[in-house]
């Protein structure tokens, strides 16, 4: 008798979990619920060709399982930003949203800066030419860097390929606007038959415009973008026209998120481009753990300026939720989720974090805090998420502050 343990087993695990975690009743309460936007969390390893199976152990079949995904968003009018959750080599340590829970942080170095440029293209190509990525409107550099800019040497410069890597590519698939310039005097994919080739030769016809760690990006991204092309999971036709489209907006941490001298990704746009900021208060550091403190701290946030003085607009907040270092009752919940909201929408709105999480007898009633599913059963979030429950809930607390921690 043969047992299959991991990691033999580990590709039949995720995919039972996609399937499950994420199916169409979860797409049809999406759409009871009025949310329009989506932030679709992801590994490098999404693209398996950039895996290095030697030293790196992550699942297969999750860009099947994205792809299926997009297509039920797609039909139910709902767009997307895709978010490189977890980029190669880890971008901040000891922490599970990276894919590897481990001290040893080595994103901020040159190969894996190009590996997540290779995975910047395959997605930007895929994005414009998979019909079922059609309501994928954005493309995120990195999710939440190290805020410590001394600890992340290069990521000015990657910053600036990335959104160079993303207009390559649309620039080969003959996709501009009058806001983009790449320095390019032609219609690059009028020459080619298929977006490959068109990828392929960009840089040999405008020699000396793009640095290697791009070029090679390109050229790597073109053999994977065939071999995906070719794949029952996710074919596509690579030959087929995007005449009509726009480019995708580069998204980024803003330049608030770090401090010590941090890069301006204000610095790298070429293009539609957006920003995005994160604000937990059950971590510590943004207001003494009391209801007044949270009320005061939020009423009066000033994020959206801060960040628009800048450069970095639009701004909107990619996750939040309503955890909290104290017991916080039901009545607080509903208001300080009101108060949030009330923030986030002075800049290009929101996205909560998570739609649902999974319920632990060990963790115990972590849905009420965590889970935007349980938020607006629990009415603590409003059934049409342009509502309040009290649109005057901060009155009494702007202009007001309390210490910070």
């Amino acid at each position: 008798m043969v047992f299959l343990t991991y990691p033999d087993t580990q590709d039949e695990i995720f995919q039972q979990h996609w399937d499950t975690w994420f199916n169409q009743a979860d797409v049809d309460e999406l759409i009871e619920n009025g949310i329009n936007t989506v932030r679709i969390p992801l590994g490098f390893w999404l693209i398996e060709q950039l895996v290095d199976r030697k030293t790196e152990f992550y699942p297969r079949g999750g860009l099947a399982a994205l792809t299926r995904g997009l297509r039920q968003l797609k039909d139910a009018g709902i767009v997307a930003i895709l978010d490189h959750h977890a980029p190669p080599g880890v971008q901040d340590a000891n922490q599970m949203f990276t894919g590897n829970c481990t001290s040893n942080v080595q994103f901020y170095t040159k190969p894996n800066y190009r590996r997540a440029l290779t995975w910047t293209a395959v997605v930007t190509a895929l994005s414009h030419l998979h019909p079922d990525f059609e309501s994928v409107f954005a493309i995120e550099a990195v999710n939440e860097p190290i805020m410590d800019a001394r600890q992340t040497p290069g990521y000015g410069d990657f910053q600036k390929k990335f959104v160079m890597v993303m207009r390559a590519v649309e620039a080969a698939l003959g996709i501009s606007s009058s806001s983009l310039d790449l320095g390019l005097d032609i219609q690059v994919s009028s020459s080619f038959s298929n977006a490959t080739q068109a990828i392929l030769d960009l840089g040999n016809l405008n020699t000396g415009l793009f640095d290697l760690d791009v070029l090679t990006a390109l050229a790597d991204a073109a053999i994977i973008l065939a071999q995906i092309s070719f794949d029952s999971s996710t074919a596509f036709d690579i030959g087929q026209s995007c005449d009509g489209q726009t480019p995708l907006v580069a998204n980024f941490m803003d330049v608030n998120w770090q401090h010590n001298n941090p890069s301006n990704p204000a610095a790298a746009k070429n293009g539609p481009q957006g920003y995005d900021n994160h604000l937990y208060y059950s971590f510590g550091g943004v207001a003494d753990a009391t209801p007044t403190a949270y009320m005061e701290s939020i009423c009066n946030l000033g994020r959206v300026q801060a960040d628009a003085a800048l450069g970095n607009s639009p701004l909107w907040f990619g996750e939040w939720g309503l955890p909290t270092q104290f017991d916080a009752t039901d009545a607080f919940l509903r208001d300080f989720a009101d108060a949030q909201k009330l923030a986030y929408v002075q800049g290009a709105g929101w996205i909560f974090w998570n739609f649902k999480i999974e319920q632990s007898v060990l963790a115990g009633d972590v849905s009420r805090q965590w889970s935007y599913s349980e938020g607006v059963k629990r009415k603590y979030l409003t059934k049409d998420p342009s509502a309040y429950f009290n649109p005057n809930v901060c009155d009494p607390y702007i202009n007001r502050t309390s210490s910070s921690t």
